[in-house]
């Protein structure tokens, strides 16, 4: 993100200049964005207490994916539910933490969107008090849905449709970082004053980055173009890239896009040879449509290996897909290895 001094602008003031500005920001989607950044700083400060509010450890059950789930995951997925489900702005929710879907209740208004969220990206790190975060999609009901009740099909719409969407980090500096389809804002909370200020009104990726972002426990595992397009970072100023690279790999995709957000770089989290990675590791919903199309919006480019992810058409609500995402040309490097082969 791009040095720049404090802007005095908080995110209400942000969002109706957005509405005035793009027809897509409507007031329904203003008032749910602002609804989604208190829910967030709700959850960071549940996860700024710790220890002490008694929020870490595990439970003993599964998420829909099979992975055990945080205390906080699950508080974090409540905070949203409960945040969003009265305010009139939204039709139905997803998360990555249900198995389905979930309805607003008859007894409170309906609007004309859809929310989807990972509540708490990067819970591996959370009793290691490592910066993670929430990252969230907003859609527009299909036309066909308005005057029935919303399926899941109904979420199943390719990312460019997507008509907002962002993260908070919950890190040295909680942050906020939005777009609604005009560039990419981001915003640092006052915790003094409660209120998200614009802090960098235009994120910009670098085109060109030295610094890499991928679990080399999986090397063994992954496809040639990737393992090439790796073991020629590795080889520095002598091999083919005529470069030294840096490896940075926190294990919480909000942190690694927001480092890049920040500096550029490439992050990979790709399909592999394994029974399990064979579509990727990521959802595609909840996860890479969202930050996806903060990348696309700051400049950089995002695939799956060889298609632009936000053209992917969903097929499932928690489907997986193989991510790579970052600084255009270092994207396309590797895009361009893909097709070769």
């Amino acid at each position: 993100m791009t040095s720049e001094s404090v802007l005095k602008k908080n995110l209400t003031q942000y969002l109706v200049e957005q509405q005035r500005q793009k027809k897509t920001v409507t007031a329904d989607v203003r008032l749910l964005l602002e609804t989604v950044a208190r829910a967030c700083k709700a959850i960071g400060h549940a996860v700024s207490k710790g220890a002490l509010g008694g929020v870490l450890g595990s439970l003993d059950s599964e998420n829909v994916q099979g992975e055990v789930q945080k205390k906080l995951d699950v508080l974090s997925n409540e905070i949203l539910l409960e945040a969003n489900e009265w305010g009139g702005n939204l039709a139905a929710m997803a998360s990555e933490e249900m198995d389905t879907l979930h309805r607003i209740p008859d007894y409170y208004p309906k609007g004309e969107n859809l929310l989807l969220f990972d509540p708490l990206d990067g819970s591996s790190n959370i009793d290691v008090n490592v910066s993670i975060g929430t990252i969230f999609s907003v859609l527009s009901v299909p036309p066909e849905a308005r005057d029935r009740v919303i399926e899941e099909q109904d979420f199943l719409q390719p990312g460019v449709r997507q008509v907002a969407a962002g993260y908070a980090i919950y890190g040295p500096q909680t942050m906020l970082v939005l777009t609604v389809g005009d560039g990419v804002a981001a915003f640092t909370l006052d915790k003094e004053m409660g209120s998200w200020v614009l802090t960098t009104e235009r994120v910009t990726i670098p085109e060109d980055t030295s610094e890499f972002a991928i679990n080399m426990s999986n090397m063994r595992h992954w496809e040639a173009p990737v393992k090439r397009y790796i073991d020629d970072c590795l080889a520095g100023p002598e091999g083919p890239l005529g470069k030294n690279y840096n490896m940075r790999w926190i294990a919480s995709m909000v942190a690694d896009v927001h480092r890049i957000l920040t500096r550029g770089g490439i992050f990979m989290y790709p399909r592999d040879a394994r029974a399990s990675g064979r579509k990727g590791k990521l959802r595609l919903m909840y996860e890479a449509n969202p930050m996806s199309f903060l990348v696309e919006q700051a400049g950089g480019m995002s695939i799956d290996g060889t298609q632009r992810i936000l053209d992917v058409q969903p097929t499932e609500l928690h489907q997986r897909i193989g991510v790579i995402l970052g600084s255009r040309n270092e994207v396309e490097r590797v895009r361009q290895y893909h097709e070769q082969g």
